[in-house]
């Protein structure tokens, strides 16, 4: 009853024929937007120029979240004296020799950890590796979770309960790999880095249009600014200092987990090849900026503003404007979400083997006695509680052994 007196007035606003001319007008020329969208998504572009940067030339497109990106920029050279981003996946980097828990803030190592179900099985083999079936990594996972399955459905059945669903994971999976011949600075010469090279001359094409058509030389003005300033913030040489920052030919045995409870363990074996992934887990790692990287991030910051401006004035043909910028959005959130294989980031490797166990004492034993001292240093991370008094002698002669061998 109280809505009846306004529906005169609702039935004349919609039968007016045509929306208010304010909806039409921006849908026709929508010239805010552009300006409103290039200050969304700067974490974006970190993680995309994280993913790429290493050479002289990070082909991340121009998109939407420059502005923002360079103001934050800003704020960490002067403030953290940093322009590599932290580390978005949480990992741990074990000493294979002596134990030591180190948490990882190397944007590396994180990724190579958040990716490994997507290359664990696809590194090549090292000399003398037997044959093992196409994916040996998965199909021991499979093996073992199948197991711990048999085992769970017994004692269902001993106890006369219903049969369990079949696990998500059991156990622990030690992949062993050795570091192939490291290269610093190497970005990845893959798919990521030439989809970003085609999407540069794809959104230069775009912004011609307006020019060819109308003689509107505005767009490709703003296109091809924006694309010269991101392929110039990408190109400062502290990028790759701060990535790589560690030794390298080194001989250490490192373990890359998730802790506690995680399915797998990566084990890295140090040939004098390798970079040293301890050092590069530490969260100090990277030199620090210089005056010259935070005058030239500075400078760059501004000169974004600047383009910001200049945008805003643009009141015709804006459709190809957002067009460059969704173009170069879009390649943005592919480089910054898509798995990697350690070889994109420098850091080669060569399966050797894998062990795994329905039980991780189990796992970590016939590792120890594989590999001295290896087993014996993921101990504290991967079974943090008492041990009984078999296990602990079992762990004891494994040292005695690992002495005698030490001698």
């Amino acid at each position: 009853m109280i809505m009846a007196p306004m529906l005169p007035f609702v039935r004349r606003a919609f039968n007016t024929g045509l929306p208010p001319s304010e909806f039409t007008n921006q849908w026709k020329h929508p010239k805010d937007a552009f300006v409103v969208l290039m200050i969304l998504g700067g974490d974006i572009v970190a993680r995309a120029l994280a993913q790429l940067v290493g050479s002289c030339l990070t082909p991340v497109a121009f998109s939407f979240g420059w502005v923002a990106y360079a103001i934050t920029a800003v704020v960490s050279v002067i403030g953290e004296k940093k322009l590599m981003p932290p580390a978005d996946f949480p990992c741990k980097v074990i000493n294979g020799e002596n134990g030591y828990v180190r948490d990882n803030r190397s944007w590396i190592i994180g990724r190579m950890v958040r990716d490994f179900d997507s290359w664990k099985d696809k590194q090549p083999r090292a000399p003398g590796v037997p044959d093992l079936p196409a994916n040996p990594v998965q199909t021991r996972v499979e093996q073992i979770i199948d197991l711990k399955w048999g085992e769970l459905r017994q004692r269902a059945r001993d106890r006369r309960e219903p049969e369990p669903e079949r696990p998500l994971k059991a156990g622990l999976c030690v992949s062993i790999y050795n570091a192939k011949q490291a290269t610093k600075g190497y970005p990845g010469y893959s798919a990521p880095y030439i989809v970003g090279l085609c999407t540069g001359i794809v959104q230069l094409g775009v912004s011609a249009i307006p020019y060819g058509i109308f003689r509107d030389w505005s767009i490709l003005l703003v296109t091809g600014s924006g694309i010269v300033l991101s392929f110039v913030s990408g190109a400062l040489s502290q990028w790759s200092k701060e990535k790589w920052a560690c030794r390298t030919k080194t001989k250490k045995t490192v373990v890359l987990t998730c802790g506690n409870g995680s399915q797998h363990a990566i084990v890295i074996r140090g040939t004098g090849l390798g970079l040293d992934l301890e050092d590069l887990a530490a969260p100090d790692a990277g030199p620090s900026s210089r005056w010259g990287t935070n005058l030239a991030v500075i400078v760059l910051g501004i000169l974004w503003i600047l383009l910001l401006i200049t945008a805003s004035g643009i009141t015709e043909n804006t459709w190809f404007l957002i067009a460059v910028g969704g173009m170069g959005m879009l390649h943005n959130m592919y480089v910054a979400g898509i798995s990697r294989p350690p070889k994109a980031f420098g850091v080669p490797l060569e399966f050797v083997e894998v062990i795994g166990m329905p039980k991780v004492m189990d796992a970590l034993f016939e590792v120890e006695h594989k590999y001295y001292d290896l087993g014996k240093s993921m101990l504290p991370t991967f079974f943090p509680g008492r041990l009984n008094e078999e296990e602990q002698n079992r762990w004891d002669r494994y040292e005695e052994i690992a002495k005698g061998s030490r001698r």
